[in-house]
């Protein structure tokens, strides 16, 4: 996505997509474009998710006194 928008905006984005896509009179064209869309912000919310556990895992490993892995290279 190349506007970042707030996670929870595209987590609430996607459950409407969701929600759209359920209706059966919605078009094949509408679908496939709602499909893109619903794509594009599942692989955005993936990837805020994985970076905030690995904040929060390096947070962890500070807060034990370990290094955290872009330490050690």
């Amino acid at each position: 996505m190349s506007n970042e928008i707030p996670f929870e905006e595209a987590l609430t984005k996607l459950e409407d997509i969701v929600k759209k896509m359920d209706d059966p009179s919605v078009s094949l064209e509408e679908s496939m474009k709602l499909y893109k869309e619903g794509l594009e912000l599942s692989t955005y919310c993936t990837k805020t998710l994985d970076k905030a556990t690995l904040t929060i895992e390096q947070i962890q490993q500070k807060a034990q006194g370990m290094p955290d892995s872009s330490e050690s290279a």
